[in-house]
């Protein structure tokens, strides 16, 4: 006869709804997040063209700097540039893939790594640890990431958003 041991945790039930509340808010703030993203890379577009059209002197002072615009030897961007890509792809991608598109979008993210493709696979399995995106497998076994959330349903708002520099990417952008 089995005798079944009892894993009972002192206050288990609380730490299981507390468990339970922080998972809810943190897919929450995932969705916010990709959300405001998507906002500014909007934004940031309409007023670099703004910009263009009206002349740059139009444009506050502190503005280029919040916009990435100010020449700045050091290209950033790549993280957020992953991301982007992930989330505006209708299906996953491998990292040669999100590779190719960096080159389309912006090949000067590129032009400062040794191994492009490592790094971009770096960066890919960072987003997996970070819940933003998902590591499956194609029909051929390849190795592929997707968008966590809403992957199968984003809308492309943007697919030249990051032409331009983007936000220091040393970080969790």
């Amino acid at each position: 006869m089995e005798e079944h041991v009892s894993t009972h945790v002192p206050g288990g039930g609380q730490i299981d709804d507390v468990l339970k509340e922080m998972q809810r808010e943190f897919k929450s703030l995932i969705l916010q997040r990709t959300a405001i993203l998507r906002r500014i890379v909007t934004i940031r577009q309409t007023i670099n063209g703004l910009a263009s059209l009206v002349g740059e002197e139009m444009v506050d002072a502190e503005l280029p700097e919040l916009l990435h615009r100010n020449g700045s030897a050091r290209v950033r961007g790549f993280t957020r540039t992953c991301r982007l890509i992930l989330m505006e792809s209708t299906r996953p991608l491998s990292s040669q893939e999100v590779c190719q598109e960096i080159q389309r979008r912006n090949p000067a993210l590129l032009s400062h790594h040794k191994d492009p493709l490592a790094s971009v696979t770096t960066v890919l399995n960072r987003l997996s640890r970070y819940g933003e995106a998902r590591i499956v497998h194609s029909e051929f076994g390849q190795r592929v990431w997707e968008w966590v959330t809403g992957s199968s349903t984003v809308t492309t708002e943007s697919s030249a958003a990051t032409g331009t520099g983007e936000a220091h990417d040393s970080t969790s952008e």
